[in-house]
């Protein structure tokens, strides 16, 4: 029997159960909970150079090795921690983004410290409101944008690595900052009403 709802044309998602209900149910509505929106972006930048559906298939695994991404677990990280890590066949072993994945805990701490709340510095970008872009079709959808140029340049100035403009625009998709469901989609007008 075939599906009847209409979907993102995303290559890789048709029939795959895992990738449609991230689709269906998380991409793209938006994630105003700080904690969430730094553990997605940690995920993102493992994904870099890798498909999503490689980090969506090790998310889970991936919660339990860095302590369901608790930013104060991980930036208490240390040498035993990092090993633990690099020996856990569960997640992508790289040392470069285990490093910064560590730090960035460090950083969304000392930046709550501050008295600067994640998700506020993040939705500011877009000024608390998701953007609606009106794709009707997969090629249009752009890898990057201006905006997200500006958003990496800021959190790399905060210290974050492993957040270049596309990441981060694939990130800013996934947390609902914008909305590019297609107009095709079924997901498009929910996730359009989810505005807050």
């Amino acid at each position: 029997m075939d599906d009847p709802l209409h979907r993102c044309g995303w290559r890789g998602m048709a029939g795959d159960p895992l990738y449609e209900a991230y689709h269906d149910t998380e991409w793209g509505a938006p994630e105003y909970d700080s904690r969430a929106l730094w553990e997605k972006l940690v995920l993102d930048g493992f994904q870099a150079g890798l498909a999503w559906i490689t980090i969506l298939r090790k998310r889970e695994a991936f919660r339990a090795a860095f302590d369901n991404f608790d930013p104060e677990e991980v930036a208490r990280y240390g040498e035993a921690e990092r090993a633990r890590l690099m020996a856990d066949p569960g997640i992508v072993r790289s040392n470069a983004k285990i490093d910064a994945a560590i730090a960035s805990a460090r950083i969304y701490l000392d930046m709550r410290e501050r008295g600067e709340d994640f998700s506020a510095f993040c939705w500011s970008f877009v000024d608390g409101k998701p953007l609606q872009n009106g794709w009707s079709e997969v090629g249009q959808v752009p890898a990057q944008t201006p905006l997200a140029v500006e958003i990496s340049k800021a959190l790399k100035a905060k210290g974050y690595k492993f957040v270049g403009p596309v990441i981060v625009y694939a990130w800013m998709q996934a947390t609902g900052l914008v909305n590019d469901h297609l107009t095709t989609c079924f997901r498009y007008e929910p996730v359009k009403a989810m505005a807050r």
